[in-house]
């Protein structure tokens, strides 16, 4: 199977999009970029410290531009959970590309963002109790805008090659 535009994971936070995307790109044999890792080399700051400094809104503001600069070459891309649901992000994604939603149950993903909370911005000082609702609620906000992928992956598709088969039902 031959990839000639970007492929896109999208999802909420904590759902695998980093993990599967390189294994993805391997099995693909592509170039692989994570939106976040490509941000914090741009400015040269942790995401994290960049919403310390500038806000959630400058973040936002930055993803769109980084967004709009992507050339439509093959790439496995792992965008941020939140990249998608800003501005015209997902139109562009879906113009440049094939946009894969990784779809998890709400639960799993508060148990794996437990593990990494510190490294996440909108979630590093919340209690259990606080992320439950908060995961909750944004994920109500955000589904909408993942669904509207060109493909959904449920969680027992999440494998490489269970992308690849989704790739190629779609394509065919």
């Amino acid at each position: 199977m031959e990839i000639v535009q970007p492929i896109f994971l999208i999802g909420f936070m904590g759902v695998g999009k980093t993990t599967l995307g390189k294994k993805l790109a391997n099995a693909l044999k592509l170039p692989f970029i994570d939106s976040d890792v490509a941000l914090e080399q741009e400015f040269q700051l942790s995401i994290k410290e960049y919403f310390e400094e500038f806000g959630e809104d400058q973040f936002r503001a930055k993803e769109q531009q980084w967004i709009q600069q992507l050339i439509k070459q093959p790439a496995i891309i792992s965008t941020g959970g939140g990249l998608p649901c800003f501005f015209d992000n997902l139109n562009e994604m879906k113009k440049k590309g094939l946009v894969i939603y990784l779809e998890r149950p709400t639960k799993e993903i508060i148990q794996r963002l437990k593990q990494g909370k510190n490294k996440r911005p909108l979630i590093a000082s919340k209690s259990d109790e606080e992320l439950l609702f908060f995961v909750t609620e944004l994920l109500n906000e955000r589904i909408p805008h993942y669904e509207r992928a060109h493909i959904t992956a449920t969680r027992e598709q999440q494998t490489a090659d269970g992308i690849i088969d989704l790739i190629q039902d779609y394509i065919n």
